[in-house]
């Protein structure tokens, strides 16, 4: 048994919010409105997935089921990475925005 009293308290949670928030304040401002039914959906899905997932495996009792939800929240990672690098692909960030 874990000795969390909450998900919220989980290191991986905490960044996957600071990244969720990272990517409503950073990048999603920078895209363009013409993409808000394509890019900018899919890297705020993306990017809410991981810390939902994340919550969701602690909320599991059992330890396979649990793996399962982190394997979801790390796909949801690079997903948005990739989100990232189209942002950067099709110049609405900067390079310092990507890194």
């Amino acid at each position: 048994m874990t000795n969390f009293k909450s998900f919220e308290e989980l290191a991986c949670w905490k960044e996957a919010r600071n990244l969720r928030l990272f990517v409503k304040n950073q990048i999603i401002t920078k895209i363009p409105n013409s993409e808000k039914f394509a890019l900018i959906d899919q890297i705020k899905r993306s990017s809410r997935s991981i810390g939902n997932n994340i919550s969701e495996s602690y909320g599991r009792f059992h330890f396979q089921e649990n793996i399962q939800f982190c394997r979801i929240a790390r796909g949801s990672l690079f997903e948005t990475l990739d989100h990232g690098i189209i942002a950067f692909d099709e110049g609405y960030i900067s390079e310092e925005k990507f890194k």
